[in-house]
């Protein structure tokens, strides 16, 4: 049996929601190894001028102690 580990990590990115992640999974690769999935707990937009101007997400994510 594994034992699995969640930690939470909040990203954002001036491209999209699916960017925000990328960058999430990517800045948690640098330091954790084995992970195995991200879980989208939040999602949102920051707004200037009635326009979105970048996307976050806070998201779980999920990987697997040697």
């Amino acid at each position: 049996m594994a034992i699995v580990k969640v930690i939470e990590v909040i990203a954002s990115s001036e491209k999209g929601i699916d960017d925000a992640l990328k960058v999430a999974v990517a800045e948690a690769s640098k330091t954790i190894r084995n992970i195995d999935s991200v879980f989208v707990k939040d999602i949102k937009a920051h707004v200037k001028d009635g326009k979105i101007v970048s996307y976050g997400v806070i998201a779980k994510i999920s990987f697997r102690l040697d």
